[in-house]
């Protein structure tokens, strides 16, 4: 799936959209990753604190729950972004399964996802990176995607005639587009979920309504 990106490949005439790994980004990155024929993924980019990089937003009976990544050496701004390593010593694991799975458990698909997901998030990775190239992979597989999906191979301030997400801190919402929330009837529908939301709703229909979100 994964492969280096490189100049001659960034051709006109193909929407190309760049952007940094996240953890189990929203629902309208992906969105926008559906919608473009290629995705070329940050690898040498210097970590941005207090972005999505290492966190995520899952619903909650009141409010959004945001669940983060604990990192070692807090959230240094100029770490490469291949060297962000992430603080095992405390229980973040536990704290974020036990969140899903208080969250979602009633979901119609949560079950469906969980043996898979509960494997990924007890595996202790020591970079972020390799952290997020796992959730990625394992989002995209169940999503039955087709993109052509790439990697940088060095960092490049700009990319002409592409989409770049790199300096977004929080991916924009989709508007006007709904699906079944567990919490709706208490919160009203919340937009700008973890892709996660998503899937636990919708199942393997979650990749289609992606589609059919870029359809109009």
């Amino acid at each position: 799936m994964l492969c280096a990106a490189r100049d001659h490949l960034l051709h006109l005439g193909r929407m190309m959209m760049i952007s940094p790994y996240y953890t189990f980004p929203a629902v309208g990155w992906w969105a926008r990753a559906v919608a473009a024929d290629r995705l070329v993924l940050e690898v040498h980019e210097h970590y941005t604190k207090m972005s999505d990089r290492n966190r995520y937003r899952i619903s909650g009976p009141n409010n959004t729950i945001l669940l983060s990544v604990p990192l070692v050496m807090g959230r240094e701004q100029r770490t490469p972004i291949n060297e962000v390593r992430i603080a095992n010593d405390g229980r973040w694991q536990v704290q974020h399964w036990r969140s899903l799975y208080s969250t979602y458990n009633r979901s119609p698909y949560f079950f469906h996802y969980a043996p898979e997901l509960e494997q990924l998030l007890s595996t202790e990775y020591e970079l972020l990176l390799d952290l997020n190239r796992a959730a990625f992979k394992w989002v995209y597989d169940q999503l039955s995607l087709n993109i052509e999906v790439e990697e940088t191979v060095t960092f490049r301030p700009r990319y002409e005639d592409a989409i770049d997400l790199r300096r977004e801190r929080k991916i924009t919402p989709i508007p006007d587009k709904t699906y079944f929330q567990v919490f709706e009837e208490r919160t009203g529908f919340v937009p700008g979920l973890s892709i996660l939301d998503l899937l636990f709703a919708e199942g393997p229909r979650a990749g289609q309504w992606l589609r059919d979100v870029n359809k109009g």
